[in-house]
């Protein structure tokens, strides 16, 4: 299994001349304001506070980046990765202006930055597919980007619930071989098989 070690905040970017240099592979989390961004890459690297969150949706208006030490149970030799906080999307409040910026700083970010391997799109359990995350996504289809989708919150509805909301989920946002995982913060669960489909991204 993965486990992250030591983390480390490295830099905010928004253009790719200040993207920090890295030969490690980078893993890029996205996801509509308030989500859970950060919350879940404070608790996958168990350093609270590293990713700063905010009860302000749509405040983050930068790219974050962060080194990883890492380990796995077959290896004694530590390897790096990088993950990279992408701000939130679809704020109602945020002006179409700051709208076309997100869009224009995502962009070129998927397009410029060859260190990136995979992107983790965040989206909440209790709500249908959202038409802001479906185009997410079909940006990701349509750029070759190898993703996944975790939705948060899992806590918020009864255990039994889980997989058929899930497998609802998926279907309403046109998943088809892209996994999707339930977690939550709160309980701190499910957050394994998502280590997991990192780890199979690293070889």
């Amino acid at each position: 299994m993965l486990r992250f070690v030591q983390s480390f905040f490295v830099k905010s970017a928004v253009e790719p001349a200040d993207y920090p240099a890295s030969a490690y592979p980078e893993f890029a989390f996205a996801g509509r304001s308030n989500v859970g961004k950060s919350t879940l890459i404070n608790l996958i690297t168990d350093h609270h506070g590293l990713a700063k969150t905010s009860g302000t949706p749509g405040k983050t208006r930068l790219l974050n980046f962060f080194l990883i030490r890492y380990k796995t149970d077959d290896s004694d030799t530590p390897g790096f990765l990088q993950l990279t906080d992408l701000p939130g999307y679809g704020f109602a409040e945020v002006s179409q202006n700051e709208q076309e910026k997100w869009r224009k700083m995502v962009s070129k970010y998927v397009e410029q930055r060859p260190q990136l391997k995979s992107i983790v799109v965040l989206v909440d359990i209790r709500h249908d597919a959202d038409k802001k995350d479906i185009l997410m996504l079909e940006m990701l289809r349509l750029r070759n980007i190898d993703h996944c989708v975790v939705a948060t919150k899992s806590d918020k509805i009864p255990k039994t619930k889980i997989a058929k909301t899930i497998q609802t989920l998926g279907k309403g946002l046109g998943l088809k071989q892209e996994p999707i995982f339930a977690v939550s913060a709160l309980n701190n669960t499910g957050f394994e098989p998502l280590m997991d489909w990192i780890q199979s991204r690293l070889g």
